[in-house]
């Protein structure tokens, strides 16, 4: 419920409650409704708004982002979706590698609840590359977690969840989507009213002097 709307009511419960001396009715009565106001009072304080959660493809949006030349600080990212959409929980989605734990201890000490998906070693041309596809764990613990957030923010540009967010907002559940640039899927581009590209967020958002840690050797997309 709006604060706008708690503070009406507050005003109402005030003036009933001083209504109520100079009402002409038994002293029962009285009671009665004054017991009445105040359990309808607690009742609808107790009801919480619930909050938006985030939920992060860290491969589209790391690819998407080092594709335009600069490097994501997640701390302020994390920190922009928090101030700017009061997201609560930020679900990241990343493939696990061996050697790249101070990576997932920087990411889970700046807020981000890590779900990792098991990765493949692919070797092509003498070449060694990391694939972890988090499409279905994405969309899985959106819907685990549907009916504990208020909206949700999808970062991706990736078309493949076209399906979950037509639902979300078919039901009034989501706040934004977050493409990492302007070559999104076509297949998102008839929910361009919700779409914001992060590219323009360079300033605020790139890393300068501090950011992810150092010395992951293993390349992790």
């Amino acid at each position: 419920m709006a604060p706008s709307a708690l503070i009406s009511f507050e005003f109402w419960i005030v003036f009933l409650f001083g209504l109520l001396g100079y009402c002409n009715l038994d002293l029962f009565w009285k009671l009665e409704f004054g017991y009445w106001l105040l359990f309808s009072y607690n009742k609808l304080m107790s009801i919480k708004p619930k909050p938006n959660y985030a939920f992060i493809d860290s491969q589209n949006l790391n690819l998407g982002i080092k594709s335009q030349g600069w490097k994501l600080d997640f701390g302020k990212f994390r920190q922009y979706l928090t101030t700017k959409y009061k997201v609560k929980k930020t679900y990241l989605f990343i493939g696990y590698v061996e050697g790249n734990q101070s990576l997932y201890t920087y990411l889970q000490s700046v807020g981000y609840i890590c779900i990792f998906k098991p990765t493949l070693t692919l070797s092509k041309n003498h070449q060694t590359k990391i694939k972890g596809n988090v499409d279905a764990e994405l969309v899985l613990h959106t819907m685990i977690q549907y009916n504990h957030f208020n909206q949700a923010v999808i970062v991706s540009g990736d078309g493949d969840f076209r399906c979950l967010i037509e639902y979300l907002v078919n039901h009034n559940k989501l706040c934004k989507i977050i493409t990492p640039n302007k070559r999104y899927s076509s297949l998102l581009k008839k929910f361009s009213s919700y779409i914001l590209v992060a590219s323009p967020l360079k300033t605020k958002l790139q890393i300068k002097k501090r950011g992810i840690p150092a010395g992951n050797k293993v390349r992790l997309w």
